[in-house]
């Protein structure tokens, strides 16, 4: 009878032990169905810039005009330092390159003194090529305003400021059959620039709008009429983190 007991006791109590031995090796083998997030309550935004642009000129004398298309690219690094709590405005610095191509009919030449030539090219002579690209260092200072947030890569902006650059490589370029003519050092050439810019989207399409504020040439005539000439880029600006 002790054994038929026992017997009984044990077939009792199986499946209780079965059942807590499966829930302890369920346990020790269970994966966490995810991973707990951690919001970063310091976050920064947009480090990263980069812009494609169409190029115009502007404040230019009545017999100077813009001619094919005139493009530019930029490349940066910013620096985010929010000025509140909730990190959604702040101040940008930072340091990019920028390259633009401008095609026009503005003649640059040298004389034989070394002055140089600016003149506009009648409509009947015939050329292939003639434009001038600037390659600068430029450092914008920007105040931002955006509806970020730490849980969010998708807002609004709209970022505003300066940027101040120097052109550190500048080439003219006329070519027509038979003859070239290449210069790259102007003495009216202001090469520190400033200007304004203006940029606003959504996510990751922004638009784009620059416009130097001083000009481009300095103590240079065409036409019996003042050069200056200000610049012009809009386009699309990306920003990475």
């Amino acid at each position: 009878m002790k054994l038929v007991r026992l017997y009984f006791f044990f077939l009792l109590f199986l499946p209780l032990i079965l059942s807590a031995q499966i829930n302890e090796q369920d346990e020790a083998r269970r994966i966490p169905d995810s991973v707990p997030s951690v919001i970063d309550s310091l976050y920064r935004e947009d480090q990263f810039y980069i812009g494609l642009t169409f190029n115009r000129i502007d404040q230019t004398p009545a017999s100077i005009s813009q001619s094919g298309f005139s493009g530019g690219v930029h490349l940066g690094f910013i620096r985010d330092f929010p000025l509140n709590k909730q990190r959604n405005i702040a101040i940008g610095t930072g340091l990019g390159w920028s390259l633009n191509s401008f095609g026009h009919n503005l003649f640059i030449g040298q004389a034989e003194n070394g002055e140089t030539i600016f003149r506009s090219i009648d409509k009947s002579l015939d050329y292939d090529t003639n434009r001038f690209t600037t390659q600068l260092i430029e450092a914008p200072v920007e105040f931002r305003w955006r509806t970020s947030s730490a849980e969010s890569y998708k807002f609004w902006r709209v970022y505003t400021g300066l940027k101040f650059g120097y052109i550190y490589n500048f080439k003219s370029n006329f070519v027509q059959p038979g003859n070239e003519v290449v210069q790259y050092d102007l003495p009216e050439l202001n090469r520190f620039r400033l200007g304004a810019n203006l940029t606003f989207g959504y996510n990751t399409f922004n638009f784009h709008f620059y416009y130097s504020l001083n000009p481009l040439f300095s103590d240079a005539e065409v036409d019996d009429s003042e050069l200056g000439i200000h610049l012009v880029r809009i386009g699309l600006m990306f920003y990475v983190l």
